[in-house]
């Protein structure tokens, strides 16, 4: 019998190797995405996006811009979920449009909706408003959009944004108080691998919400200050710090753990 495969290089039971265009164009991607990011300029201000973190002192570490971790900057890969998920809210956008919703997601200069607090040192940008639509919900309501994976999306599913994801529900009601849309507010979750659609009505909180301005105040103040905001956790091998589940919630690895605990306080 003739043996087609020989001289091939083919190990049966092994991964393929990756053809040598596959791994030049990636990596050529990976760096202009890194590069990309390393020329963003740093936020100057508290964003509402983070603001329902445990660790008032992480939130302290991104509004000053601190140096991340060695090793600890977004990977290409992250930059990569980040992009598709910002994406995903002109799909979702789309596909309300379509089906018969007034929703606003710019103003007439092409700028995202938003508040400014504290002369401007605390912001926050808005997915969009519905103004009218073909469901019979109150107008005008707060539309805000998550990008998520598998894992993430059927735990938003299962227990509600408010529990699943705090950070998300924290910046829904900061946005609904300072947007002024008190109305239940939209939230949609994508889910990436599937393209299945979330939707929930996140009712105004107004006790979280004042709960998180008094954040950023303390935040801000602290800052000016030159006061080091105590950490949330009490040793750095803490889910806090090193990212996971804890108490049905999920947090993030911290990316200044270690300049953290290099801290006298």
């Amino acid at each position: 019998m003739i043996d087609l495969n020989h001289g091939s290089g083919c190990l049966y039971g092994a991964a393929p190797a990756r053809p040598a265009v596959a791994e030049a164009i990636s990596s050529a991607i990976d760096a202009a995405l890194s590069a990309r990011q390393r020329a963003e300029r740093a936020r100057t201000y508290v964003s509402s996006s983070g603001l329902g973190r445990d660790c008032l002192r992480q939130v302290q570490y991104d509004f000053l811009a601190v140096t991340k971790d060695a090793g600890q900057e977004f990977a290409p890969r992250t930059l990569r979920v980040f992009e598709a998920g910002h994406r995903a809210e002109d799909i979702v956008a789309g596909w309300l449009r379509i089906a018969g919703f007034d929703l606003r997601t710019e103003r007439a200069d092409g700028k995202q909706f938003g508040f400014a607090a504290m002369g401007g040192r605390f912001k926050g940008h808005i997915d969009g408003c519905l103004i009218s639509g073909p469901v019979d919900i109150a107008y005008p309501a707060l539309w805000e959009n998550k990008a998520l994976g598998a894992a993430s999306w059927k735990d938003v599913v299962k227990r509600g944004v408010s529990l699943a994801r705090p950070v998300y529900a924290a910046q829904v009601a900061l946005y609904q108080a300072y947007m002024e849309l008190p109305n239940p507010a939209l939230f949609t979750a994508l889910n990436r691998d599937t393209m299945e659609l979330h939707t929930e009505l996140v009712p105004f909180d107004a006790h979280l919400a004042q709960e998180m301005s008094d954040r950023a105040v303390t935040v801000v103040l602290a800052s000016n200050a030159r006061e080091l905001l105590p950490r949330a956790a009490s040793e750095p091998t803490a889910v806090l710090c090193r990212g996971g589940m804890a108490a049905g919630k999920w947090h993030a690895p911290c990316p200044w753990t270690n300049r953290c605990w290099r801290e006298r306080s």
